[in-house]
């Protein structure tokens, strides 16, 4: 987001500051900054106004990350063709809602590794 991060740098303001007007914290404003992370419409309104600027002149659009699998697990060998291996346009939120979910899910593994190592040593 190369407008939001060249005025933000022109006003003289801090990645910390900015992640403080949307309420995150700065890695995740950070990655905002960078487009790997969405920044939604209530976001770009709060930062738009901090910077005094209409939300129009640094409002860039993400692109809509393309996922492709060519795992010939999942070939489907009916009539209808190979279903699992065409390219799917996945919305930036699902995506994001995945990778949180598979972070919750790793640090359950950690908490339940050191739980059987725990109860192992009993």
């Amino acid at each position: 987001m190369e407008k939001l991060r060249n005025l933000r740098k022109q006003r003289g303001y801090t990645q910390e500051y900015m992640s403080k007007i949307i309420s995150t914290d700065v890695s995740n404003y950070s990655r905002k900054e960078n487009d790997e992370v969405r920044i939604y419409d209530d976001e770009w309104e709060k930062l738009a106004a901090a910077l005094d600027v209409p939300v129009e002149e640094i409002k860039e659009e993400r692109a809509t990350n393309v996922v492709h699998n060519d795992n010939s697990t999942f070939s489907d060998n009916s009539n209808s063709g190979n279903f699992y291996n065409q390219q799917f346009n996945v919305p930036d939120s699902v995506l994001e809602n995945l990778q949180d979910y598979i972070k919750v899910l790793k640090e359950q593994i950690v908490a339940l590794k050191d739980e059987n190592e725990r109860l192992k040593s009993k």
